[in-house]
Order: structure tokens, then C-alpha cells, then sequence
């Protein structure tokens, strides 16, 4: 009998101990993992609200002194560009790395590429494909009025400012290099589709061309193994971006730097992460020793 007791209560205090194991598993709670955080903004010249993914660096402090350069992506939204890109930012910026500097993210959340991202086109094809489109004015017009000076009067940063876009966002980005480049200092222009409109924008008058142009300007422009466009008149996307690399190297204005790179391994679907890896590498170039002694 007393070994009947005895295996009774082991069994007992087998199960309470088992019961209490799983008590304390269940109790274990998840926690969101918060990579940067969302703004609304109402912007008059495209008659919507849009939607704003922020990432701030680590050591971001809204009460510190400290001023940091901001990024600003087009194709911005979540399930667009905004994680991956960031993820490169805030690598790149880790002081073991140190070859970005701790910079602010801004993502644009897309709502109409077409309409935003492209100017009036001739060709009546393409107009009556994309019924929507050429209405870029009113979004460079969004970027220059409100948004710009939305993130400068709420966030810490100074006047280092870089434009990512690419495909038809590197067009925009080329656009507003070519009519108001003084939006921005940097520009990240990737497998731009200058095709749009026959490939005008090539043909476009400028300030950059000029030699009275003062602002010192840093352009990147890669381009993947990408062939023919889709267009009426066959163009070559790998052409059109070397041609606009050699317009800028042509221009008469000592302040500006432009880097063009030929990713043979990637296309039109991969390429931006590379590219934006590698023009971290080229429009921050990390000091030498001699150059950091320097400073």
C-alpha cells in the first residue's frame, strides 16, 4: 500500500511540475519589431494625403544637437523598397563599416507611378496606354512645396539630401535632376526609363549644362543588362543611361561627379539592391588615413 502512495505522489507531482512548464510557456508574449515609423502627410499639389515610411538612425535624439543627411526613396512603401533599403543604409552606417554617414530614410509610399513619375508624352500609344500619366510637375512640385520642408521642420537634418528612383522612379529622379537639380545633392538613378516619350528628356535644355552651375552635385547611374524597351521604336536601356551619363561629363560646370556602372549580372527585376550597395561605395568614398589626418 505505501508503495501505491509513493507512486501516486510522484505521478502528482510529475504532472503539477509538467502543468507548470507549460503555464509558464504559455504566458511568453511577442513583441512588434519596429523598424522606423509612419507619417501622414496632406499634400495640396496632388489633392490626397500620402503615406511617409521614416527610418531614423539608432542614435537618433529629437533633443540633440546633431543634424543627419536624409534619403529620400521613391517606391517607398513597405512592400515596395523601404526594408531592404534601409537595411543597406543602416549596415553601411555601422562604425566598423562607416561608409555611409547615420542618415534619416524617407520612404514614399506609391499610390500612381504612372501618373507621378512620368511628363506629357507625344506618343499617342503610350498616352492612351497609361490614361493616368504625365503628371510629374505636380509630384516634383509635392517634393520641393510640402514634403521637403514637412521632414526638415520635423526631424534634425541637415542639407545633404539623396534621391533614390528607379525604372520609371529613375526617371522621375532624372527629370528632376535636369529641371530643378538643386533639390537635391545626390542622386541615386537606376535603370532610369528614359525611353518614355522617345527618349526627350535626353534632348532636354538645362542649368546643369551650364558652367555658372555652383552647387556640387554627386549622380550615380546604373544600369543592368536590360535590352530592348518597350516602346514603338526599339531603344536600348543600357544605351540611353551611358548617354546620359556622357551628357553630364560633358557639361561645362566643375561641380558635378558622375559615376556610371554596368551591373552585366543583374536586370531590370534585381538590380537595385546591388546598385545602391555600390553607390554607397562611389558617392561616399571612405578618407584614406592621410586625408582623415587631415581634418
Amino acid at each position: 500500500m505505501k508503495h501505491i502512495y509513493l507512486i501516486l505522489i510522484v505521478t502528482f507531482l510529475t504532472t503539477l511540475t509538467f502543468g507548470q512548464k507549460n503555464k509558464a510557456k504559455q504566458t511568453v508574449t511577442s513583441k512588434p519589431f519596429i523598424l522606423g515609423q509612419i507619417d501622414e502627410i496632406q499634400s495640396d499639389e496632388l489633392a490626397e494625403n500620402r503615406i511617409l515610411n521614416i527610418y531614423l538612425p539608432e542614435a537618433y535624439n529629437q533633443e540633440d544637437t546633431t543634424k543627419y543627411p536624409v534619403i529620400y526613396l521613391l517606391d517607398g512603401s513597405s512592400e515596395e523598397d523601404f526594408i531592404h533599403i534601409v537595411g543597406l543604409v543602416q549596415f553601411n552606417s555601422f562604425e566598423w563599416v562607416n561608409q555611409v554617414p547615420k542618415s534619416i530614410v524617407v520612404g514614399i509610399s506609391t499610390v500612381d507611378r504612372k501618373r507621378d513619375f512620368t511628363f506629357p508624352t507625344t506618343i499617342q500609344a503610350d498616352a492612351k496606354k497609361y490614361p493616368t500619366a504625365g503628371h510629374s510637375d505636380k509630384f516634383i512640385s509635392f517634393i520641393e512645396k510640402e514634403l521637403q520642408p514637412f521632414i526638415e521642420k520635423k526631424y534634425r537634418t541637415n542639407k545633404d539630401k539623396t534621391i533614390i528612383g528607379q525604372s520609371l522612379g529613375g526617371l522621375l529622379a532624372t527629370e528632376i535632376l535636369l529641371k530643378k537639380p538643386t533639390l537635391f545633392n545626390k542622386y541615386i538613378i537606376i535603370s532610369p526609363s528614359l525611353w518614355w516619350n522617345n527618349g526627350s528628356l535626353l534632348n532636354l535644355n538645362s542649368n546643369l549644362w551650364t558652367a555658372n552651375f555652383s552647387q556640387q552635385t554627386d549622380i550615380y547611374i546604373g544600369v543592368g543588362k536590360e535590352g530592348l524597351t518597350p516602346t514603338e521604336i526599339p531603344r536600348v536601356m543600357e544605351v540611353d543611361a551611358n548617354l546620359l551619363t556622357e551628357k553630364i561629363k560633358g557639361t561645362k560646370s566643375k561641380n558635378l561627379n558622375v559615376f556610371f556602372d554596368y551591373l552585366a549580372q543583374e536586370n531590370h527585376a534585381t538590380i537595385l539592391h546591388q546598385a545602391v550597395s555600390n553607390s554607397f561605395k562611389l558617392l561616399y568614398p571612405i578618407p584614406t588615413k592621410e586625408e582623415s589626418n587631415k581634418k
